[in-house]
């Protein structure tokens, strides 16, 4: 359950919107600067986050993306099982296609409380949780220096 570099972009960019005043677009390029993320590959996870509602995007002089109404409650489960896939927290912590119970890697009976708590994490955190703890200046996303933070 090793999170993808598509999932953390996805995740410090949500943040980051977050932050932001509500319904006020922000520009992919200045959310790739201040992440210092690939602007490009950024721009096509926002565009699969839009696909799957959690984004709105706007075109032209004023446009960007902005969280979508009541989305700054979604989960980070809710964000990993778009950006991972629904199946996520069922893979192997080895990458063995098949490891259950039955069929355990050596890694498996330490690994699944582990995961567990993790998974519970997970489902209890959101996005405007996470926001306000890094508005409060005390937590960073990526090198995201605290001045680039709207006070």
């Amino acid at each position: 359950m090793v999170l993808s570099r598509t999932s953390q972009y996805a995740i410090q960019a949500l943040i980051y919107i977050a932050t932001q005043a509500p319904g006020e677009p922000v520009l992919n390029r200045d959310i790739a600067e201040r992440l210092n993320v690939p602007a490009a590959y950024l721009a096509k996870i926002l565009q699969n986050l839009c696909k799957h509602g959690l984004l709105d995007s706007f075109r032209g002089r004023l446009g960007g993306f902005c969280l979508r109404e009541g989305m700054h409650k979604s989960t980070l489960m809710h964000v990993l099982q778009l950006t991972e896939g629904p199946d996520f927290t069922k893979n192997c912590i080895l990458g063995l296609k098949e490891c259950s119970d039955e069929t355990a890697c050596p890694m498996h009976f330490k690994w699944k409380p582990v995961k567990n708590k993790i998974i519970s994490m997970l489902n209890f955190m959101t996005l405007d949780e996470l926001a306000k703890a890094v508005l409060t200046g005390k937590y960073r996303l990526a090198d995201l220096p605290a001045s680039a933070i709207p006070s």
